[in-house]
């Protein structure tokens, strides 16, 4: 093959990447609907029967419900903001401790945090980089109240352990599905396995509606509580306890977590393509890795005959003893040969090594100046020690390679090109030792 584009050679893509964008005709057609009726929001932070947000807002929910056979679908403004809402609905307060990935999004463990408890890492299967049933009993003490399962990169953890432990300990289960829309653990969609399931529908994710996000329950008080937190809980409970005769402790505090009409229309739009969008990148992953298949130093994912992974970024974990070149050099060499996404030109090519820092890393967690922290447990302490989490720091540092190069709207010739970056990488290795 010609000579690596890193090391003066000519690349083998320089033309952008189509870009992601599920925004059509139809989203347009609502957003205009919505425009013309004046209507906007039509939330009032009080009881009365606008307290549940207007028309379009209770149709997005009711069509999400559908789909993931799910009693209550409660729409917030953010995932961040719904993963607030389920730890406050689930009653964390402070001394609490709440078991959660040191990989993944902050927010996923800064969420006790709002309600005083202390997160406590738990480190990740290096089969599927979401937390286990091992890593969390590990974590335990008699402060643990509730976990929240992260399913990275759009697959499932092993849930079945999970919910077991969980249960034998009376623990809520959250689960982070804010990049897993439509994943499967054993024929069940993700979010409906534990006691309260987040989805993200920020600019980026599977469907998004710009910013907003979807919390789903079985759960009838859950359900109650979390839609008084996204709408000034301590302005409405007193009525609404007087109108239905429920009796509240005087324990919520509400915010405007509210998702807007214009956002629940696009919603409403896409969530009728959503199972399209997904298989696209489940069918772009498998060309990929059919193709990639031979190679030593490249391992995929086992995903199970009744799980299903819908891929919002592509991992693949990378053995640099077997390649003798270090997981950063060979990244670096692929980014050359390639060039970024039309509307995400900025970010360069949408492929890296490492996914994320290990959240214990943050300052937050070393200085530990924050009061939360006064009380923490000598297990929270420990899991924000540097090693805590070998498996998790793994993948960070030297193993995982994740890319978005296998979104919907990827051409078959805009796969072979990421097919033929990785094959000249790797057909050059020997250019790369010493690097």
């Amino acid at each position: 093959m010609s000579k690596l584009a890193i090391k003066g050679g000519n690349p083998v893509r320089t033309n952008l990447f189509p870009s992601y964008n599920v925004i059509g005709d139809s989203e347009i057609s609502a957003v205009t609907d919505v425009m013309k009726s004046g209507i906007l929001s039509r939330y009032l932070g009080t009881w009365h029967k606008d307290f549940f947000g207007g028309p379009k807002v209770q149709e997005f929910e009711a069509n999400w419900s559908k789909l993931f056979d799910s009693k209550y679908s409660i729409s917030m403004n953010s995932a961040t903001s719904g993963l607030y809402a389920a730890c406050a609905a689930a009653g964390f307060s402070s001394g609490d401790e709440v078991i959660v990935s040191p990989y993944t999004m902050s927010a996923s463990a800064m969420a006790p945090v709002v309600c005083g408890a202390n997160p406590v890492f738990a480190d990740v299967d290096p089969e599927t980089f979401c937390i286990s049933a091992d890593t969390i009993e590990a974590r335990l003490t008699d402060r643990t109240k509730g976990i929240i399962v992260v399913h990275i990169f759009g697959g499932p953890a092993n849930m079945e352990p999970i919910m077991k432990l969980a249960k034998s300990r009376g623990l809520v289960v959250i689960e982070d599905c804010a990049q897993s829309p439509m994943g499967e653990y054993k024929g069940k969609k993700l979010g409906t396995l534990g006691d309260i399931g987040i989805f993200s529908l920020n600019y980026h994710k599977h469907i998004h509606t710009g910013e907003g996000a979807i919390v789903v329950t079985q759960d009838d008080r859950f359900a109650d509580r979390l839609m008084l937190i996204r709408n000034h809980a301590e302005a409405v409970v007193d009525a609404k306890s007087k109108d239905q005769n429920i009796e509240y402790n005087g324990d919520l505090v509400g915010f405007n977590y509210r998702l807007g009409e214009i956002e629940a229309a696009i919603g409403n739009s896409l969530i009728q393509r959503i199972d399209d969008l997904i298989c696209s990148r489940i069918e772009n992953v498998q060309y990929l890795e059919s193709k990639l298949s031979g190679s030593d130093c490249l391992s995929f994912l086992k995903v199970d005959s009744d799980n299903r992974h819908c891929y919002y970024v592509h991992p693949i974990t990378y053995n640099s003893e077997l390649s003798g070149v270090h997981r950063n050099t060979f990244v670096a060499a692929i980014r050359a040969e390639l060039a970024p996404c039309r509307l995400r030109e900025a970010e360069g090519v949408l492929c890296s090594g490492g996914y994320v820092r290990p959240l214990y890393m943050q300052s937050f967690y070393q200085k530990r100046t924050h009061p939360v922290f006064k009380n923490a447990s000598q297990v929270a302490t420990e899991s924000y020690q540097p090693g805590s989490a070998p498996n998790c720091e793994k993948a960070f540092g030297e193993s995982l390679i994740i890319h978005e190069l296998m979104r919907p709207g990827f051409s078959k010739d805009d796969l072979d090109d990421v097919v033929f970056a990785f094959e000249k990488v790797m057909e050059n290795i020997d250019d790369l030792y010493g690097d």
